[in-house]
């Protein structure tokens, strides 16, 4: 008996936070689905993908250095050349593959900027019977005129989405502490528990090809910033602490993320050739391996670092991004600060001397035990295989 399919629709334009997530949901999919991921930010080299996912990699399409207009990536083609290329793929997928079901991956409550790409394609799906999935992490952006919003993700729900799936825990972080309409959505509703990645699927971080200088019998203080694009402040931090941390044993180990500009990995690079406790490293698809072996992670807040701190149970220090106004990361880290889970760094902490002590004492701390609903990839492929079922048929809420 053929397996069903499943059309994936993931947008990523400012790190690689939405990528990792929805390639994890992926994953859990494909006992019940023939998968189809369409990725439509730029490829990340060496990104772990699993052999039976098709994927089409669209034009890709990022913000500008401000986090404000959209771009394409190459730059011998306009945006609304790629926006109209990248349109007719999609509509030829979608009658390529006859998906039974589309998940689209945060639209409507963000990335409206492609509805010129995505309302043709939910329509042509649609029109063919496929079932159409709002993929949604714990927490959305808020906007100034946030009552207009909400209201056009209400029209747009409710006239096109069978399901809206939240990645989160309800006990922990509930979708309407950020949008606050839910009841208002007329199609059934589902927390699916945060989606985590798998440490058992990890190569082991002692068999990372990309870090043949480190000792693994040394302790380790790991920096991260996802993609790259940001986070820079912290990384420089970090390297000009490291001369007031020269009397731990530890090493410590910085990666800058895929999409560090080239200038700025070089000023790091020189910065760490001088301090002999500091190894920089771009990428490594095995982040939560090394994560398992840290004894202090120093990153930013996105969703994905942030399970990882919680399932790994490492001490962590975090830095929220806030730009374009984004209170997504300051949100979740201040939440789980409160719960002594984390440290929130803020930007008066990134003083090197200063920062350098907040490390020592993060290290003499203990992080408390936490019960969180880490099922979400299982609870996604079960609501999603039931959804196709036609099981599923319960009021939103």
């Amino acid at each position: 008996m053929s397996k069903q399919k499943l059309l994936f629709y993931c947008q990523h334009i400012l790190g690689i936070g939405h990528l990792i997530r929805s390639m994890e949901i992926v994953r859990g999919l494909l006992a019940d689905f023939e998968v189809y991921f369409v990725n439509g930010g730029r490829v990340v080299e060496d990104f772990p993908i699993p052999e039976r996912v098709q994927v089409v990699n669209l034009p890709a399409i990022a913000t500008d250095p401000e986090f404000q207009a959209l771009r394409a990536i190459d730059p011998d083609q306009t945006l609304e050349d790629v926006f109209e290329t990248r349109k007719t793929i999609l509509l030829d997928l979608v009658d390529r593959v006859q998906p039974d079901v589309l998940v689209i991956e945060l639209f409507p409550f963000g990335r409206r900027r492609f509805s010129a790409e995505l309302i043709p394609c939910i329509e042509t799906a649609k029109a063919r019977g496929a079932k159409v999935v709002c993929s949604l992490r714990d927490i959305v952006v808020t906007k100034q005129d946030q009552s207009r919003h909400e209201e056009k993700i209400c029209r747009l729900m409710n006239q096109y989405f069978d399901l809206l799936l939240i990645h989160g825990d309800p006990a922990f972080q509930s979708l309407d502490l950020s949008f606050s309409r839910v009841e208002d959505l007329h199609c059934p509703v589902f927390y699916t528990g945060y989606v985590v990645q798998e440490y058992v699927a990890q190569a082991s971080a002692s068999k990372d090809p990309d870090l043949p200088l480190i000792d693994r019998d040394t302790p380790l203080i790991l920096t991260s910033v996802g993609g790259g694009r940001f986070g820079h402040e912290l990384l420089f931090c970090v390297v000009d602490a490291a001369q007031y941390l020269e009397h731990l044993p530890h090493q410590i180990l910085v990666f800058t993320g895929p999409f560090c500009p080239p200038e700025v990995f070089a000023t790091l690079e020189a910065k760490a050739a001088q301090r002999p406790n500091v190894l920089l490293q771009r990428y490594t698809p095995n982040l939560l391996a090394h994560m398992h072996q840290a004894d202090l992670s120093i990153s930013m807040a996105g969703y994905n670092t942030t399970m990882n701190v919680l399932t790994s149970g490492v001490r962590a220090m975090m830095l929220p991004f806030t730009g374009n106004d984004d209170q997504e990361q300051t949100l979740r880290a201040e939440r789980l600060e409160e719960l002594g889970m984390v440290r929130v760094i803020r930007p008066d902490d990134l003083q090197p001397q200063q920062f350098a002590q907040q490390v020592l004492d993060c290290l003499q701390q203990r992080t408390p035990a936490r019960s969180f609903d880490f099922q979400g990839v299982a609870k996604t492929a079960a609501y999603l295989k039931k959804l196709v079922d036609s099981k599923i048929s319960v009021p939103a809420g």
